[in-house]
């Protein structure tokens, strides 16, 4: 069995060998100066998108750098949407000036998971994609509610599945923190990305299976072995027949 799938990653957050991870995925999701990033380091991304042919896209999050955005902020509707304005029209000014087009954008972090069964959240989302750019792509958590939000507006979405997080038997992710969060072994996680990318489905963590729809496969670009994760399941999938292209 073979099919197609997205590769993506979350670069640009200063922590990771961008350069070493950016010519095995074909799409990039960049800190906007929210959780992470500066000007140096979108502009330093974008290029590196350019040179490497893969799609560029918006990644804000919770304007939180001392937990990196992973902790959930109390915001209002209208404060969300004003941040995912505000991030990706500071991306999308510097992407303009380098040449790139943007093409997606995937909330971060807290923001990500509280937009996946917050409806209130996940349309403040959708509607600020649906203001800045609504050719853009919305990447959201497989059948979330910012899958459904963004559908409502007619917005184009891609269901994302993650290479080496541990899921739940809801199909949602299951909390950092919590035992088996996150796949450290490189064998666990190609054989999760086999399931997803091939049938479509994943292991949760009390050994349910759960079908789940998987358009783009996320790896953290945050992790000290990003490179070598990278580089591993994207053989993994073309040795399997599987088309690795962006969206």
């Amino acid at each position: 069995m073979s099919g197609r799938i997205d590769f993506n990653c979350d670069l640009g957050e200063g922590c990771g060998d961008d350069a070493a991870i950016l010519p095995y995925v074909t799409s990039a999701n960049i800190a906007c100066g929210g959780h992470a990033g500066d000007e140096a380091s979108m502009r330093e991304t974008l290029r590196l998108c350019r040179a490497h042919g893969v799609a560029a896209g918006a990644h804000p999050g919770y304007e939180d750098r001392e937990h990196f955005g992973r902790r959930a902020l109390a915001l209002a509707h209208d404060e969300v949407v004003a941040l995912v304005t505000r991030q990706f029209a500071r991306l999308a000014a510097i992407a303009d000036e380098e040449g790139v087009a943007l093409t997606h954008l995937k909330p971060h972090g807290a923001l990500y998971n509280l937009a996946a069964d917050d409806r209130g959240v996940a349309e403040a989302i959708a509607g600020a994609v649906a203001q800045c750019d609504p050719r853009l792509i919305v990447f959201g958590l497989a059948q979330s509610e910012l899958t459904n939000a963004a559908q409502r507006l007619g917005l184009r979405v891609a269901h994302e599945v993650f290479a080496e997080r541990g899921y739940a038997a809801n199909g949602r992710l299951l909390p950092r923190g919590q035992p088996g969060a996150v796949i450290e072994s490189l064998d666990r996680a190609i054989a999760q990305v086999r399931e997803l990318a091939l049938h479509g489905r994943v292991r949760a963590a009390d050994g349910e299976t759960v079908a789940v729809r998987a358009d783009t496969l996320c790896l953290h670009g945050d992790r000290s072995d990003a490179a070598q994760f990278a580089r591993a399941v994207r053989a993994a999938l073309e040795a399997d027949g599987v088309r690795v292209a962006a969206l």
